[in-house]
């Protein structure tokens, strides 16, 4: 993507230096390394449940895990760039929804992106960097902790600047179905058929992923993209499928478990928003054919 490091973005709200430290975790005087905290990534993501609480009782209670290494200079370096970045791409998307969404019978109102380490409280529960990247509905808050796009890149195969972008763009869109009253809705149908939750779920994170796309065509009417931007879009997407993370954490896939989607139906309405540039392409809880 064609971007110049700025200010920091007025909707940002960081913090890493109460949240911990880069590196390594000590999780109930247990020290998880880099191998073990991305089997319990992987995990965590696939059941949506906190694995970092099975090695950490205390954690349900609110209790923090202790930072164990500081960042080297390098790491800092990347993680300064990557806040620049997250900065340009915040405000980016914020900006288009402010320009779309009126259309839609709606004013936009900015959220705020939080960066932290390791674990963090929010409106919606203790939250671990396992949870990865996620949008509160309680506060209007996006969580971001960094480190999670070096899993995207190594462990997911998702490298490049747009996969990171997309990832953010992704949680903003849930931040615009609260606005238009999408998430109330189908939170509502989840209580009232149960059975259906899991499906419901999936339809909204695949709208998500269409909404995320509208903002990637709004960048390319802006000539911001680079040559393979859109593919490292569409491999972000296809990398976080329910069937890809449940196939590399227990080598098999059980569609009745999907909350997301496949890799397949994220790439595709990813593909629709960019396409289209249409909110009302995006309506995910209308098709039959996801």
């Amino acid at each position: 993507m064609k971007w110049e490091p700025g200010e920091t973005s007025e909707n940002i709200e960081d913090r890493r230096a109460e949240t911990g430290e880069g590196g390594g975790r000590r999780i109930g005087g247990i020290h998880v390394g880099i191998g073990g905290t991305i089997v319990l990534l992987v995990l965590s993501v696939v059941f949506k449940q906190n694995f970092f609480a099975l090695l950490d009782p205390g954690a349900s209670n609110g209790g923090n895990s202790a930072p164990v290494s500081q960042l080297s200079p390098e790491q800092q370096a990347e993680q300064d760039r990557l806040v620049k970045f997250v900065s340009f791409v915040l405000d980016s998307v914020q900006n288009t929804w402010t320009r779309v969404l009126p259309a839609s019978g709606a004013q936009y109102r900015p959220a705020k992106l939080v960066l932290f380490r390791d674990g963090i409280d929010s409106a919606c529960g203790l939250a671990e960097s396992a949870t990865g990247p996620f949008y509160c509905p309680g506060d209007e808050k996006v969580y971001l902790d960094l480190g999670f796009y070096d899993e995207l890149r190594d462990r997911f195969g998702a490298p490049g600047d747009f996969a990171q972008a997309y990832v953010l763009a992704h949680e903003l869109g849930h931040h615009v179905q609260k606005i238009l009253g999408i998430e109330a809705r189908m939170r509502e149908q989840q209580r009232e058929s149960p059975d259906e939750a899991n499906a419901l779920s999936v339809r909204l994170e695949l709208q998500a992923d269409c909404l995320a796309g509208i903002w990637g065509h709004e960048t390319a009417d802006q000539k911001i993209l680079d040559p393979g931007d859109i593919e490292e879009g569409l491999q972000a997407a296809s990398s976080v499928g329910d069937d890809r993370l449940q196939r590399m954490a227990t080598g098999h896939v059980n569609p009745d478990g999907f909350t997301h989607g496949t890799s397949a139906q994220r790439s595709r309405w990813f593909k629709r928003g960019f396409d289209s540039g249409e909110v009302k392409q995006c309506d995910t809880f209308a098709s039959r054919a996801l």
